[in-house]
């Protein structure tokens, strides 16, 4: 395992062990009073006690806030809002999964805001309203190889008053830097190890069939998802395997990177299962894969061939969807929605809200109420 220094999409500080740079981390971005920010069943781990008590060697005066939900709200933001203010922090060190890193974002964007968070929605340019002097720093660990949040420029939020859940954008949400451990992620378990690794594949496969130019985001993506084709195995079957759990974190920092090119109706339908069942949401788009797939197969038959070539496996288009169906199967995916525990009876309802989704523009095929009702139930019935 290697250790390496990359400045794209931002600085990264990747490599075993690497997480005791975190106070350095902090320094070079001047900040001397971090609010560590992570979720509720990480702040109880020996690893959330190690970096407070590193931290604190450093001669940082950090806190803990970890009022966080896997699925954040704007309570969990208002409350770390309000520790960060009254601590009276000057940057965040943001740790986890997407929930205690997304939130740790939006604390550190939200600090200097007058205005509440639903009014930076990632809709036209709303984000230019923000006050640019009043975002902190922010240094990302990620503990899981999923939702690549550490190298986003945007955070999810659920609006509790609507039970949707919300992209809040800037590009200052953008980490100053990052530290990718892939000693952070052994531990995890078997479910959080699959539903993050197929929320990676998600985003790099979404990104990939998203119609529009961007080559850089494109190739970007089809090495992620080989890394992830030919890592995640690996890491269920070892858990402790720390170059392949390396490559699974490289895969979704590299989803992340390149889904600023769109996602599709994969995201737009985990959005409001998420929402009303708070679903885990890597795993919610990894039920939904093959079906997309499928419902989209008459636009990007001819690239995905293109990637399954690639990638070594035969038979085309059905040859990919197959070792999708393999993978999900081999790592312990459900096969259908109703694994998830979802209710047929909402599907119109999640129809609706799929298509007013940010992520939905991004799909090949242009979704509708009654085409994204179709899809809800095929992958509901298995079909």
């Amino acid at each position: 395992m290697v250790n390496a220094n990359w400045n794209y999409p931002t600085r990264i500080r990747f490599g075993a062990g690497r997480v005791q740079e975190v106070a350095d981390a902090c320094r070079t971005l001047g900040i001397e009073r971090p609010l560590l920010v992570t979720d509720a069943g990480l702040a109880t781990l020996p690893l959330t006690a190690d970096v407070m008590a590193h931290l604190q060697r450093a001669d940082l005066h950090a806190a803990l806030f970890a009022d966080v939900r896997p699925n954040p709200v704007e309570a969990n933001l208002l409350a770390g809002v309000g520790a960060f203010r009254a601590g009276n922090h000057d940057g965040v060190v943001a740790m986890g999964g997407g929930s205690g890193l997304d939130t740790g974002k939006l604390i550190a964007f939200m600090a200097g805001q007058s205005r509440p968070v639903w009014d930076f929605e990632d809709i036209d340019d709303w984000w230019t309203r923000a006050s640019e002097d009043g975002i902190a720093p922010i240094v990302a660990v990620p503990t899981t190889a999923g939702t690549g949040s550490e190298v986003g420029r945007a955070g999810v939020l659920t609006d509790p008053a609507t039970q949707t859940k919300k992209i809040i954008f800037h590009p200052r949400l953008l980490p100053g830097i990052v530290i990718c451990d892939p000693e952070l992620t052994v531990n995890l378990p078997p479910f959080i190890t699959a539903g993050t690794g197929m929320d990676a594949l998600s985003h790099c496969l979404e990104a990939y069939c998203a119609p529009g130019y961007h080559p850089m985001a494109e190739g970007i993506a089809v090495e992620g998802i080989r890394l992830v084709f030919e890592n995640l195995p690996r890491v269920m079957q070892a858990p402790r395997d720390i170059v392949a759990r390396g490559h699974m974190m490289s895969a979704a920092a590299m989803g992340a990177t390149a889904f600023q090119k769109g996602l599709g109706a994969m995201h737009a339908l985990a959005h409001p299962i998420g929402a009303l069942y708070d679903t885990h949401h890597g795993m919610t788009n990894a039920v939904l894969m093959p079906y997309v797939l499928a419902f989209n197969r008459e636009v990007i038959a001819g690239k995905v061939e293109r990637l399954a070539a690639w990638l070594g496996i035969t038979g085309g288009f059905d040859g990919f969807v197959n070792a999708v169906l393999s993978l999900r199967s081999a790592v312990g995916i459900p096969h259908t929605l109703q694994h998830l525990g979802i209710d047929a009876g909402q599907a119109a309802r999640i129809a609706a809200m799929a298509v007013t989704d940010p992520s939905a523009a991004g799909n090949p095929l242009p979704l509708t109420e009654a085409s994204t009702l179709d899809l809800f139930h095929a992958a509901f019935n298995g079909s």
